[in-house]
């Protein structure tokens, strides 16, 4: 059985195209459906059905599969290996969010520094839904984002999760004790449909529904965005607004006096006084299910151990 037959019926399985398949092999058409009709004639069996609604995998592709992926992850591991004492070159194109960007990116540089002295690293820094479409599109090849529903022609692994939390200047936090005086006040987030603005809308959303009336449009919140961590921070310390941040971007501000956590008493049990305790946001790593280098998931595992 021939490996290159095996990596080729990987490549159909994954891409669900003979056509995608042969682009991402540098192969022809015709030659790709070559090896998958000598696998089939060797296992005895039909791998693919293709009809006017694509390429799919037969109940024995589907069994096949696994197992295929198996040695072919083999086979790249144990080059890898024997290539260990030559040197990995060329570029490696990495999306990151700036709240990762913020914390952690000198450290992961300087990392993969050590570990690829002769790779050259692109890093490009945006929200989460660019970074998205960007991977899909096959301008990155690894991202650091938001974890949120994803390609099936994707990888993704947990990378970290941080609490938001409520801050703003030490005077301005007196003011505000609750919902009502909260969104009386301009509020600093993420741009719009990012996780944080979802929220946010929630919340102003369920405060109306719970009070059951229309809120004034006196204090409809004023949200001011930023894609900027730098940015926000600076607008929250000069007192701005209220800021909603992942707590480790806030902790140095905090400690020097500069930004204070704004602590919402419960109010009779108030679901809204719940909800004031923002969720979690969960970051992940993510890359291409059909790239076949070793590269990504090696600097994807290296975050993991430096984030985690």
């Amino acid at each position: 059985m021939r490996l290159r037959n095996l990596l080729t019926f990987v490549k159909v399985a994954r891409l669900q195209s003979f056509h995608a398949a042969a682009r991402q092999l540098h192969a022809s058409q015709p030659a790709i459906s070559a090896r998958i009709n000598a696998l089939e004639d060797e296992l005895g069996v039909q791998l693919f059905v293709r009809d006017t609604s694509g390429t799919r995998l037969t109940p024995r592709g589907v069994q096949l599969l696994p197992y295929a992926e198996k040695l072919v992850a083999i086979s790249q591991e144990m080059k890898m290996q024997l290539k260990q004492d030559t040197p990995v070159q060329g570029s490696l194109r990495i999306g990151v969010v700036d709240t990762l960007a913020h914390l952690w990116l000198t450290t992961l540089l300087q990392h993969w520094r050590e570990q690829f002295p002769l790779m050259e690293f692109e890093i490009a820094v945006d929200v989460s839904s660019v970074l998205w479409r960007q991977l899909q599109e096959h301008q990155l090849d690894l991202a650091l984002l938001v974890a949120e529903n994803h390609s099936p022609q994707l990888v993704t692994e947990p990378l970290c999760s941080y609490q938001q939390t409520w801050v703003a200047k030490p005077g301005l936090c007196g003011q505000i004790t609750d919902l009502p005086s909260l969104l009386a006040t301009p509020i600093l987030s993420f741009p719009r449909h990012t996780q944080p603005w979802q929220y946010l809308q929630q919340l102003f959303e369920g405060w109306r529904a719970e009070t059951n009336s229309l809120v004034d449009e006196e204090i409809r919140p004023m949200l001011h965005t930023c894609s900027s961590v730098e940015s926000l921070l600076a607008l929250a310390e000069q007192g701005v607004g209220v800021a909603l941040l992942p707590e480790p971007l806030v902790t140095a501000s905090v400690e020097a006096g500069r930004l204070r956590r704004i602590a919402f008493p419960e109010v009779n049990g108030s679901e809204i006084a719940l909800r004031l305790q923002a969720p979690q946001l969960a970051f992940c790593c993510a890359w291409h299910l059909d790239d076949d280098r070793i590269l990504p998931r090696l600097l994807a595992e290296s975050c993991r151990q430096i984030v985690h």
